[in-house]
């Protein structure tokens, strides 16, 4: 059985980062990964699939976070903050991290989706 990872995330859009003219949204999300396990993990890969308002969809790989493959501890969690720029106001973003448990093992902690949306779009 794979070992317990709870992900939660947290959005914020980036108001005046991107030069109006562009017509790009910028988004910060911060990611919290929970190891509500009795062994340590590691996160070797990251996943993500990013969904604009319009459908379009982007897929995102690479070995780790941030520049990193952080061990997470028993009981512990790791806390990193990156970001995301959308074509439109809206969208969501979902995926998966692929961890290893001390055995070797590999397996999937799943993201959940989440939205991206500029605030106080509709009156």
């Amino acid at each position: 059985m794979s070992p317990t990872i709870k992900i939660e995330v947290e959005t914020q859009y980036l108001e005046g980062r991107i030069p109006d003219e562009e017509q790009k949204f910028a988004f910060a999300y911060k990611v919290t990964i929970i190891n509500q396990d009795k062994q340590q993990v590691r996160l070797l890969n990251r996943y993500w699939l990013i969904t604009d308002g319009n459908g379009k969809k982007n897929e995102v790989r690479g070995p780790g976070v941030v520049g990193e493959q952080p061990l997470i501890e028993a009981g512990k969690s790791f806390q990193y903050t990156s970001g995301a720029i959308l074509d439109t106001p809206v969208g969501t973003m979902e995926g998966y991290y692929e961890m290893e448990d001390e055995a070797g093992k590999t397996f999937k902690a799943r993201i959940n989706v989440f939205s991206l949306s500029v605030p106080n779009l509709v009156n």
